[in-house]
């Protein structure tokens, strides 16, 4: 007796990839450590295709077996999965609303503690650097700089960019309210821009995964933008309570435009400061 074949529906190719996917991120968590198992399902889905295509596998699974059995393939896979689309003073109007708001309460704090969590390839910590010290408060503050991805804290560290890319932060930086000319605070060398090492001075770089890792000082600044957008709500939660432990009492908390506190657990615990520009300031 011959058994009827089952047609292989869109659905059940689909349910094959998340089974697919689930398993690669569980076998990540197991054997590095590395979570991602609560990222938000359809961009983490978009860019396994690119890795797939880069790796020129045919199946989540093969990229699976290559990542557990290749460090350097992992490597590849972080570099790829983790978003990294940023710019200096990005969103103008954010720096142009923190001078106004936010600074006048930094001003009554003898030392300030900033973190800036997802830090990425660093262009916004230095972008925060150079306002705070157009504002004569640099000099009295502690940036720290996080990410999960070790290749893009590196070059955050070096604060060495593309010099084609000057004309572009120029135009942004006087669009923030930059008081100065751009270029003072960078030197070019052949192709690159390197910025003055003042602006590191007060800037530590380290890694912390959002996913996994618990709070690690109190913060009177936190800055977390465009990062919550690929986590799920679970992953949401989690992030947004280590931020309220994390901040001082009337602390300021910077989330991006596309994020909100609206409808979360928290909103009761913050005042809204300006709501197109994503800024919140921890009630008590």
């Amino acid at each position: 007796m011959s058994i009827p074949l089952i047609p292989v529906m869109p659905a059940a190719k689909s349910t094959l990839e998340d089974i697919e996917i689930q398993l690669l991120l569980e076998g990540i968590y197991q054997y590095y450590g590395f979570d991602f198992r609560d990222y938000a399902l359809a961009s983490l889905k978009r860019r396994v295709r690119r890795i797939m295509q880069s790796e020129e596998v045919s199946t989540i699974s093969a990229l699976q077996d290559r990542i557990l059995h290749d460090a350097n393939c992992l490597e590849r896979f972080l570099i790829g999965l983790t978003v990294h689309v940023t710019a200096m003073f990005r969103d103008p109007s954010f720096f142009v609303t923190f001078r106004r708001r936010v600074v006048p309460l930094l001003r009554t704090y003898p030392f300030i503690r900033i973190w800036h969590a997802g830090c990425s390839t660093g262009q916004e910590v230095y972008s925060m650097a150079i306002l705070l010290h157009e504002e004569g408060l640099y000099h009295r503050c502690r940036i720290y700089a996080t990410d999960m991805n070790d290749y893009v804290l590196q070059q955050a560290k070096s604060g060495i960019y593309s010099l084609r890319l000057m004309q572009e932060y120029t135009h942004l930086y006087l669009r923030a309210g930059g008081t100065r000319s751009f270029s003072e605070y960078y030197t070019a060398a052949y192709e690159n821009a390197i910025f003055r090492s003042f602006l590191k001075e007060n800037v530590v770089f380290s890694q912390h995964n959002l996913a996994t890792d618990n709070s690690f000082n109190e913060f009177n600044v936190i800055l977390c933008r465009n990062v919550l957008i690929y986590f799920n709500s679970t992953l949401q939660k989690r992030v947004h309570q280590l931020f309220y432990d994390s901040l001082c009492s009337f602390g300021i908390l910077g989330l991006g435009r596309q994020e909100t506190l609206k409808l979360t657990p928290f909103e009761q615990h913050y005042e809204e400061l300006d709501r197109d520009n994503r800024l919140y300031r921890r009630l008590h």
